[in-house]
């Protein structure tokens, strides 16, 4: 894992506890936010957060007091992702037996089964077509929508983030928010709002 390239800090413990506390965990709910979209899982996120967290602690004297934290966290969780995501493509699928042998076993048999559980999930949330709009998106542009949007990051923090030249982040940004307007024209039309 790549991070900051500046020189370490020596902290105590306690200034360790310190950093962590006043530092890192205050961002703890924008960090499962970032990791549930990243994975649509409520568990994988969770995961991806403590992953995070464990190896923002590790490697605590990288990190320079007074930068920005977030920035430093959510690279982290970035990474983590990657790895995870070319991990798991590499690997075959995993089934667990026991549980195809229990669910048949069950009175369940007769009932109809999505296919991918995240699809369930996904309707019962809010704004449905912009949600599906979003994670359609190849994960380099959601990313990009998601850092920028919906967390608020500037363009330098971005490439930083996502290790990358900014003049990437500003044509991926581009990129990304035209796919979603083109997935989101009919919705919009049926919502009211006209094509200027």
């Amino acid at each position: 894992m790549e991070l900051e390239e500046a020189p370490k800090q020596h902290y105590t413990e306690k200034e360790k506890g310190d950093v962590f506390n006043n530092e890192f965990l205050p961002h703890i709910r924008s960090m499962y936010n970032f990791g549930y979209r990243l994975t649509l899982d409520r568990d994988d996120a969770n995961d991806l957060v403590q992953d995070t967290y464990l190896k923002a602690y590790r490697f605590i004297e990288s990190f320079q007091k007074g930068t920005n934290a977030k920035a430093w966290l959510f690279r982290i969780l970035k990474n983590s992702f990657i790895n995870d995501y070319r991990k798991k493509s590499k690997e075959p699928n995993k089934v667990d037996y026991q549980e195809v042998e229990t669910y048949y076993n069950s009175e369940d048999v007769d009932r109809q089964i999505t296919p991918d559980l995240r699809v369930e999930s996904l309707n019962n949330m809010i704004g449905d077509e912009i949600s599906n709009a979003l994670n359609s998106l190849d994960v380099d542009f959601k990313t990009v929508i998601i850092l920028c949007d919906l967390e608020g990051f500037k363009y330098e923090e971005m490439a930083k983030i996502l290790d990358i030249p900014i003049g990437t982040v500003r044509s991926r940004l581009h990129r990304a928010r035209n796919l979603l307007k083109e997935k989101l024209g009919e919705y919009a039309k049926t919502m009211g709002y006209n094509k200027a």
